[in-house]
């Protein structure tokens, strides 16, 4: 057997070759072809020197688990794996969202009995484990650092019992006023009274509408909330839940921290509220009109020799169409320079905010065995015009000549992030064609993003569903190109999140189907309680990688094609013929 010796310095060897090797295909071709001259080089230098550091100093770290990785490989060499072990290759985890209000306004779980009834049937239907939010305008309602923890540790010791894992969202959002909403949590009170005095905390669009779900990303750095920073809130508020939640997080039963980037717990900006009156598939707004993003805009703008340039003010209302619209409209602003300016600056603002509040939840949870994760809103509508007008406004700069989603997967590469994604279950055909829309297509680019960055991707449903058709999508997307009966498929995503769990899911009817879900999610495997056993290997949460410049995250706006997607699963539920069975039945209840 080799030694530890000649094993690291072989690893090492190879992560000099593979970071060679990715610099190179990774960087655009203009930059290749000029070799190694100038602000490339200097880049490679520092992209390399950083990932040898971070590479090697886990190989050392780990090296007595190499010796014991080199013991496993040879005891798996003398004992072949099962087709069931090789199958468990392909295992992808199913997890729950629970009821919005699981936890009341006043701080209270609520129908403890019935929630406990639907927990353990869920376990036995083979579920992984639940997801919830934790509301900040609940936790911490009563004044600045007066955090109440009780519900929650109440809720977490429940799920424990039920022998469900748990994944966390640290929602710093309104709960009311976005698709799906039926209960309302605002923000804490205490914050709500700042704005009274200062409208200008909230997101906020042309016509100078106050968005009330959450705080803009202009007041991040600013000390207006009793000396503290918008963003030392939200740490301060993570780190009180680390030690309050120490038990939970040491013992591996919370796995998965989302942390809360905007409306709806998404990276984006608030850009289609209900609230104001916008409907499906409007283009949505603008929300930088703030006094304290309008100030960083003309700064910005005047610095690079703009002073004229001011925020756009052609972009149309919440439910107008892109051709509508001066900026969205054919050979529109937004091809200008001044557009380019302005959707880089917007859009940048955004990637900067994600990675701030992600370093600070890395702070807060370093040493735990959990992952971090951040979601991204599925905006389809009017993905397959030229002009994406929906994204852009919500702040995903993201046309056909622009990658919009893989710099914010290379941003959680630093943070050693999940890339969690939503609308799943949607097909194109199902969808509006005046809208243009493009789910199947989105999700690809997105997925493809996150595995192109070398992270995991996890997804949601966006709406509730009980069909097979649903089911079936969410099953190709998860794993693309389907099982490998000889081990690891070649795609497959870390996890699914199922929205949600209600009185409707329950239903005999609905509940056989999805029981059929997880069985397939599972690639027909029983429930494995073991998570290394579907590498999924839990270690202590590391500090983040070294910042990253904005313009190395912007490289990765370059555009690759996608990973190419089978057209169905291979671990269907059913499909037409199961449909009719389905109908047949309901008819006799």
């Amino acid at each position: 057997m080799p030694s530890i010796l000649q094993s690291t310095q072989g690893e090492i060897g190879k992560i000099l070759w593979l970071h060679h090797e990715h610099f190179q295909w990774e960087m655009p071709s203009s930059n290749r072809a000029k070799g190694a001259r100038g602000g490339a080089r200097q880049l490679k230098r520092q992209v390399l020197r950083h990932a040898l550091a971070s590479s090697v100093s886990r190989v050392v770290r780990n090296s007595q688990a190499v010796a014991s990785e080199i013991s496993a490989t040879e005891q798996e060499a003398q004992t072949p794996l099962t087709y069931n072990e090789k199958m468990l290759a392909n295992y992808v985890p199913v997890f729950v969202m629970l009821p919005l209000g699981v936890v009341t306004v006043d701080n209270v779980l609520e129908d403890k009995d019935g929630l406990e009834r639907q927990l353990k049937e869920l376990r036995a239907a083979g579920v992984d484990g639940v997801m919830t939010d934790v509301w900040w305008g609940i936790i911490e309602s009563q004044g600045p650092k007066q955090y109440d923890w009780s519900a929650y540790r109440s809720l977490f010791q429940l799920v424990r019992e039920c022998g469900l894992k748990l994944q966390a969202i640290m929602s710093f959002h309104q709960c009311g006023g976005n698709i799906g909403d039926v209960v309302n949590i605002p923000l804490p009170p205490w914050v709500l009274d700042i704005g009274e005095s200062d409208p200008d905390i909230f997101y906020t669009n042309r016509t100078g509408n106050r968005n009330k779900e959450y705080l803009s990303l202009g007041v991040d750095n600013r000390r207006l909330f009793y000396g503290r920073t918008a963003v030392e809130i939200y740490s301060d508020c993570m780190q009180s839940f680390r030690e309050t939640m120490t038990a939970f997080l040491e013992d591996g039963f919370i796995i998965d921290i989302e942390v809360g980037l905007g409306p709806a717990g998404e990276l984006r900006y608030p850009s289609y509220p209900r609230n104001q009156g916008w409907v499906f598939p409007g283009i949505g707004e603008f929300q930088c009109y703030d006094k304290y993003l309008k100030a960083e805009f003309k700064e910005v703008a005047t610095s690079e020799g703009h002073p004229e340039w001011e925020l756009p003010d052609n972009a149309g209302t919440y439910n107008d169409t892109p051709e509508s619209t001066e900026f969205f409209g054919s050979n529109g602003t937004y091809l200008t320079e001044k557009g380019k300016f302005f959707l880089t600056w917007y859009s940048n603002k955004l990637l900067c905010h994600g990675d701030q509040i992600l370093d600070e939840a890395n702070k807060a949870f370093m040493g735990c065995k959990v992952k971090l994760a951040a979601k991204v809103s599925g905006i389809h509508w009017w993905y397959k015009a030229d002009n994406h007008a929906a994204e852009l406004t919500a702040g995903y700069y993201n046309l056909k000549d622009r990658d919009g989603y893989r710099p914010i997967a290379r941003m959680l590469s630093r943070h050693y992030g999940i890339l969690n994604f939503t609308c799943l279950e949607m097909r194109d055909t199902e969808q509006s064609a005046d809208a243009k829309c493009g789910p199947q297509e989105l999700v690809q680019q997105v997925l493809s993003a996150g595995w192109r960055e070398n992270i995991d991707v996890a997804g949601e449903n966006a709406l509730s569903r009980y069909d097979r058709d649903g089911y079936n999508q969410i099953l190709l997307n998860a794993r693309p190109n389907g099982v490998n009966k000889e081990g690891r498929p070649k795609l497959r995503m870390y996890g699914v999140t199922y929205l949600r769990l209600s009185d409707d899911l329950m239903q005999k009817t609905n509940f056989n189907i999805f029981k059929t879900f997880v069985k397939k999610m599972h690639a027909d495997q029983d429930y494995c309680p073991d998570q290394g056993k579907y590498n999924h290997h839990i270690g202590p949460l590391e500090r983040s990688k070294p910042k990253m410049t904005i313009e190395y995250m912007l490289e990765a706006t370059e555009p690759t094609e996608p990973f190419p997607w089978d057209k169905e699963t291979d671990m269907s539920v059913g499909g037409a013929l199961a449909n009719l069975i389905d109908k047949i039945f309901s008819m006799f209840k």
